[in-house]
């Protein structure tokens, strides 16, 4: 499929445009036929915001930073911070973009999986390796993805329900 996808942005007469958004939903995609549910934009302890974060039928707690241009790609200092709160990490990237950048030593390969994805689905390249983190810090990253899910499915459900913190 990979190359599949691959070709798909080599067509000269019809470019496809790759935005965060439609490499988010490939990659849900993926992960919701494999049984891993994932929440995007997860805030983390620390400041950061993880781009997908989500839980396989394991317990294990997958972080996947997206990147779409090539820029960002090279500019991004701060997605080692990602691997302390996660026991898989991956990259996902649309098809066509460059990906020798994440073989070299400063991307962390033996530590880092690649996930090629377009709108309507995605591909694993490189597996993950698992890094399991210890049992409070997954406890604590685990309960941080249930409440951040309840808190979104409440303000789905009520607009107008004011979060905790934030009343009058």
């Amino acid at each position: 499929m990979a190359a599949a996808l691959d070709s798909l942005s080599d067509t000269a007469s019809c470019p496809l445009p790759a935005d965060a958004a439609g490499v988010a939903r490939g990659i849900m995609r993926l992960f919701a036929r494999n049984n891993i549910w994932c929440l995007p934009e997860m805030p983390l302890r620390g400041g950061r915001r993880a781009d997908l974060m989500g839980i396989d039928a394991k317990g294990q707690v997958i972080i996947v930073e997206i990147k779409v241009q090539r820029g960002d790609l090279l500019g991004d200092g701060k997605w080692p911070d990602y691997l302390d709160h996660c026991d898989r990490f991956y990259w996902g990237v649309p098809p066509g973009l460059d990906r020798s950048p994440l073989e070299g030593l400063d991307y962390k390969p033996d530590c880092c999986g690649i996930i090629v994805a377009d709108a309507y689905d995605a591909e694993i390249i490189r597996p993950a390796p698992s890094h399991p983190l210890n049992a409070a810090r997954r406890k604590k990253e685990i309960e941080m993805l249930a409440r951040a899910s309840m808190r979104r499915l409440t303000v789905g459900v009520d607009p107008d329900c004011v979060p905790w913190g934030q009343g009058e």
